[in-house]
Parts: C-alpha cells; sequence; structure tokens
C-alpha cells in the first residue's frame, strides 16, 4: 500500500480509504469487523464514517456505525487514521442537525463517545450548511481543534466557491484552516475537475472523493432492470438517491463501453474504475467501500497497480461528457 501526505499536513494517510456507510445496516456488525480486517490486513490505516450512517438504517438507526467502527478499533486506535462527519439529521430537535456552534460541540462529543476514543483525526462537515453564517461553524471547529477532540478539519460535498470563501475567512479571522475536501467523482461523475480540484491543487488541499465506483454502476453488475436487483441502489431514501444519479440509459451506455474496454485491457472494472480516480494527481486517497470481505480485492489491486498512461487517456476520452453534468443530457 502507498501512502501520502493529506493536503500540506504533516499527516499520512493510505492510498485507499475504507469507507463504513452501510455498517450496521446493509452489512452486519460480523461482516463489518472482517472487512475491516480485510482492509487492515491489506495496508489499509484511513478509516472514514459519519455520526448520521448507517445510510438506509432510518432515523432510529444514526450513529450505529460509529459504534461498530469504536468496537472494533478498541485496542488498536492508534494504528488508524480515523475521519467521522457532522451536520446531518442526529435528533428530532431543529437543532440536532447543521453546521451551528450548539450542534457542533454537541455532535463532536457524541461521536467521541460512539467511537470509544478521546480525538478524531478529521473531523469533516459531510455538507454545506448555508442557513449558519460561516463565520460561527469555523470559531466552533477552531474550538475543537484548539480543544484537542479532533486533529484536522475537512469538508464533503462543498461547492468550489463555498469552499473557496470558507479558506478565506478561516485566514482572515486566524482560525483552524480546513485541510481536506470530500467530493463524488467516478468516471460518471467528474464536473469537480473544472474548480474544485485546481482549487484544491492550489489550496494545498487533500482530496480523498467517495464513491469511485458510481453506487456499483460501475462494476458492470447491474442491468437496465426496471428496479435494481440489489446494492446501494436498494437502500432505502439513499437508494433513491443513488438511482436519480446513475440510473440513466446513458451511465448504463457508458458502462457497457467501460467494460468491453477494461475487459480488453485485462482489467477488471472495480480495479480500472478505482485505479483511474487515482491516477489523478489532485487525489490524495479514493474511499472504497465492500459489503463482503472478498470485494475489496479489485479495489486493493488499484493501488497495486497504476494504469498505464495511454489506457487512462482511453478512459478519459471515454467519459468526458461527464465532466459538464447534465449539460449534455
Amino acid at each position: 500500500m502507498e501512502y501520502r501526505k493529506l493536503g500540506r499536513t504533516g499527516l499520512t494517510v493510505s492510498r485507499l480509504c475504507l469507507g463504513t456507510m452501510t455498517f450496521g445496516f446493509q452489512t452486519d456488525e460480523s461482516t463489518s469487523a472482517r472487512i475491516m480486517e480485510t482492509a487492515a490486513d491489506a495496508g489499509i490505516t484511513f478509516f472514514d464514517t459519519a455520526n448520521v450512517y448507517p445510510l438506509g438504517g432510518g432515523d432510529s438507526n444514526v450513529g450505529a456505525t460509529e459504534e461498530i467502527v469504536g468496537r472494533w478499533l478498541k485496542g488498536k486506535r492508534q494504528r488508524f487514521v480515523l475521519a467521522t462527519k457532522a451536520v446531518g439529521k442526529m435528533g428530532p430537535s431543529p437543532w440536532d442537525q447543521g453546521a451551528s456552534r450548539k450542534h457542533l460541540l454537541d455532535a463532536i462529543d457524541a461521536s467521541l463517545k460512539r467511537l470509544g476514543t478521546d480525538y478524531i483525526d478529521l473531523y469533516q462537515l459531510h455538507s454545506d450548511d448555508r442557513e449558519t453564517p460561516i463565520d460561527e461553524t469555523l470559531e466552533a471547529l477552531d474550538a475543537i481543534v484548539r480543544s484537542g477532540r479532533a486533529r484536522y478539519i475537512g469538508v464533503s460535498n462543498f461547492l468550489a466557491y463555498r469552499l473557496a470563501r470558507a479558506l478565506g475567512r478561516a485566514d482572515t479571522l486566524g482560525l483552524a484552516r480546513f485541510v481536506s475536501v470530500q467530493p463524488r467523482y467516478n468516471l460518471l461523475f467528474r464536473q469537480i475537475e473544472r474548480e474544485l480540484l485546481p482549487l484544491a491543487e492550489e489550496e494545498g488541499l487533500g482530496v480523498i472523493p467517495y464513491n469511485p465506483l458510481a453506487g456499483g454502476l460501475l462494476t458492470g453488475k447491474h442491468k437496465r432492470d426496471a428496479t435494481p436487483p440489489e446494492g446501494r441502489f436498494t437502500l432505502g431514501t439513499a437508494g433513491t438517491i443513488y438511482q436519480e444519479r446513475y440510473w440513466h440509459e446513458r451511465e448504463f451506455e457508458t458502462v457497457d463501453a467501460f467494460c468491453k474496454t477494461t475487459a480488453e485491457a485485462g482489467l477488471s472494472p472495480v480495479t480500472a474504475a478505482v485505479g483511474w480516480v487515482l491516477a489523478n494527481p489532485a487525489i490524495t486517497s479514493a474511499i472504497i467501500g465492500a459489503s463482503r470481505p472478498e470485494q475489496l480485492k479489485d479495489s486493493v489491486a488499484a493501488a497495486d497497480r497504476p494504469l498505464d498512461a495511454a489506457f487512462k487517456t482511453k478512459l478519459d476520452e471515454l467519459s468526458y461528457e461527464y465532466r459538464f453534468g447534465d449539460a449534455l443530457r
């Protein structure tokens, strides 16, 4: 396993990061533990979770993933870089969500308890709360860092201009600065190449993309059925979101061409899809997931076998239209 610094920080992370969003719903605890063990054996030392996980489990199950990860980490916490996120809805009250000072200070303490740890290595905003002034959010995160409850802070699902503004306000106010961004990125979603990735490179931010397999569509296992048979596309509300993102004729046509291209190159679609994400020089670590331990094998192979430059160019050309979102649909 290769390792890299997270942006301009001194923190070293593995080139692959284990995502955990289905632990406790799609994946039971014993299987989740075996997935974490398999990832660790492969050299993955970077785990990502969130307080609202597992996705698909409903409001009554939020926090279950952090608890599962925390129980597995007991006795070996120092061997791993642990990231979690906040902002999502965690309770019935209107203040049980968002990026207000109240919620973030409550959320970090609750996550620490569920994870069974004294600190989070990377504490991230799961989304952009536009109803809370960014200065208030930054001041709360700065307090969390200064207290030692988090070592670094980052964001997920931010537009480039909003992230740029947050970085500018942190610099102006002398507050802890975001060191990373966690965006969606894969062959079927490339819009971030136009503004977000150049911003990250210019500002020295680590980039930790999720969804490199487009919810599993890039594995080639799904067919053009009216109803997805299994996997991320069936996870309740989250499954509906995945279907809206990817379950379209254009995407299936691209996946068909992609699978044909990878077969000709002697690569599995999973290895090629994850390898394509890692081949972008702006990417620090790609978040991979699994519902069974054996599914990690092809993703791990992507870190061990960088894509040939000519093959990457083929994939770039095959998916070029996805740099422009729905404009060409």
